[in-house]
């Protein structure tokens, strides 16, 4: 099977163009680095720019925007929305409906409740739960 491309014109009126991730069949933008190891829904989409890497999780209508970056083994939910240039750390998860904003941040480990909103330029902390969690507090 030959790669297969989709193009999209983004509100700049620029023609963007997109693949299909090896693993999940969600459209990355060829200028985005996604490790093969990541699963990217069909529903899904990672913008220019972006990062996912190794084994994260972009679930079902979730978008990832231009010059992101997801960490490893992060899961980013339903129909979540990833501002350009945040950071989604390791292990973070991303619930279902959450906005995290452009240049905000979620350390490693952290648990973004559903339909969370983050703002631009935020900072989300992990709680202890949340490290319990990792084996990473006492």
């Amino acid at each position: 099977m030959g790669i297969s491309y989709v193009e999209f014109e983004d509100e700049a009126g620029i023609t963007r163009r997109y693949r299909k991730h090896v693993n999940g069949r969600g459209l990355v933008a060829t200028t985005a680095k996604v490790d093969p190891t990541a699963f990217v829904d069909p529903k899904a989409y990672v913008d220019p720019g972006a990062e996912v890497q190794r084994a994260a999780q972009i679930g079902p209508g979730a978008w990832i925007e231009g010059d992101a970056i997801v960490a490893e083994r992060a899961v980013i939910g339903v129909n979540a929305h990833i501002g350009r240039r945040a950071v989604i750390g390791r292990n973070a998860v991303i619930g279902p409906y959450a906005t995290v904003g452009e240049n905000a941040r979620v350390q490693n480990g952290a648990r973004v409740p559903r339909e969370t909103t983050i703002a631009a330029g935020d900072e989300y902390h992990a709680s202890t739960q949340d490290l319990r969690r990792l084996g990473l507090a006492a």
